[in-house]
């Protein structure tokens, strides 16, 4: 199960939308507790795919060592990653699978004609042959 509050899903949503027609991407943050995965912060990242950018994207690896980094001795830690899908379903891709690692959330956003519709969760099997559906929820906003 992963969490999310509702301005960190519109947030995915708002990305999706200025990036259309192309894809959008970016990376979870936040804590596991209890084996649920719980979103402190939505970072965008920069899709470096330059040849193919309106179906397919990339996060440059430095970008993820220095988020790393960043996030080391915090307590949160990398869970999963975002990406748009213009104009067609939020399901993963074989170039989705083909590049998704096991055990982290890949949230999908379908963004149909510049507006983004739904957003489904999914999770890689540890074998790699296929993405599982990964539950989901919105949470009330962590007051602090």
């Amino acid at each position: 199960m992963i969490s999310l509050e509702a301005n960190q899903l519109d947030q995915i949503k708002r990305i999706g939308e200025s990036a259309y027609p192309n894809e959008c991407c970016g990376v979870l943050v936040g804590s596991v507790h209890d084996g649920n995965k719980h979103v402190s912060e939505v970072i965008e990242a920069e899709n470096q795919r330059d040849d193919s950018a309106a179906n397919r994207y990339l996060i440059a690896p430095d970008f993820i060592l220095n988020l790393e980094r960043r996030l080391a001795g915090t307590g949160n830690e990398i869970l999963g990653f975002f990406h748009s899908h213009p104009d067609v379903p939020a399901k993963p891709s074989v170039y989705d699978r083909d590049h998704a690692w096991p055990w982290y959330c890949y949230l999908i956003a379908s963004v149909r004609k510049g507006e983004a519709k739904e957003v489904q969760a999914w999770q890689l099997k540890d074998d790699r042959s296929d993405f599982d559906p990964h539950e989901w929820q919105l949470r009330e906003p962590d007051i602090s």
